[in-house]
């Protein structure tokens, strides 16, 4: 956890760094919806998420934005995963406030419903998100993104499972 800690401030200072007059913070929350594919037969699980980011003008048009998050993830038949995901999206302004975008993240479980699925699952998880966002001149903005697990998540030698889902959410930039 302090190696986590330290990664996170380290980034957000990096990234306030360069210029502070292009740099926004903020927070966001929304809605997931989440399942796995690979190996595993289940229903989606609808939850939240909720965190902050910094947004960091590279230029008028491209954006990098990492965040820190909670979220809550897995399936609907309490297969249930939590965790503190950091995602790094590079956003590109197509027009004046619509942005797309995309990047990496890696996520670290803190939490899961059930032990026996605990015992079973990975502690990290690594996928891409690909999405949009709308941004209001009053700081509120809104986003949709889709997440693709990378990573087989099982434990279990033989057995495939990785995280995927959407997110939708609403945030505010300072």
């Amino acid at each position: 956890m302090k190696k986590l800690l330290f990664v996170a401030v380290a980034t957000i200072g990096f990234v306030y760094s360069g210029s502070a007059q292009d740099v926004n913070f903020g927070v966001k929350a929304g809605l997931n919806n989440t399942n796995f594919t690979g190996d595993a037969d289940s229903d989606a699980k609808t939850s939240f998420y909720v965190g902050g980011f910094v947004d960091y003008a590279v230029s008028e048009k491209f954006h990098l934005q990492p965040e820190l998050l909670y979220s809550s993830e897995g399936a609907s038949d309490d297969l249930g995963l939590s965790y503190l995901r950091i995602p790094i999206m590079a956003k590109y302004y197509v027009a004046e406030s619509f942005s797309l975008l995309a990047g990496p993240s890696v996520a670290f479980k803190i939490a899961a419903e059930d032990d026996g699925f605990d015992e079973f699952t990975k502690s990290m998880d690594f996928g891409l998100g690909f999405g949009a966002a709308y941004d209001l001149e009053n700081g509120l903005f809104f986003d949709a993104r889709y997440n693709l697990g990378l990573q087989n998540i099982s434990d279990v030698d033989g057995v495939d499972i990785k995280n995927t889902g959407f997110q939708v959410g609403l945030g505010y930039k300072f």
